[in-house]
């Protein structure tokens, strides 16, 4: 939670980087294309019970 009028903490400052590291590779891997990027990984469906993800 952010404080009001606060400097961020070294551990909301490295929360953001790598956030915006996992975008700009988003946007990399994904350039061009119709679809927005989305930084977060939906949860699996029924039709990828097959499909292994790493965490």
């Amino acid at each position: 939670m952010t404080r009001p009028h606060a400097r961020p903490t070294p551990e909301e400052i490295k929360e953001k980087k790598d956030l915006d590291e996992a975008l700009e590779e988003g946007l990399e891997e994904t350039f061009p294309g119709s679809d927005p990027v989305n930084v977060t990984q939906p949860p699996p469906s029924r039709g990828d019970g097959h499909v292994k993800r790493s965490d």
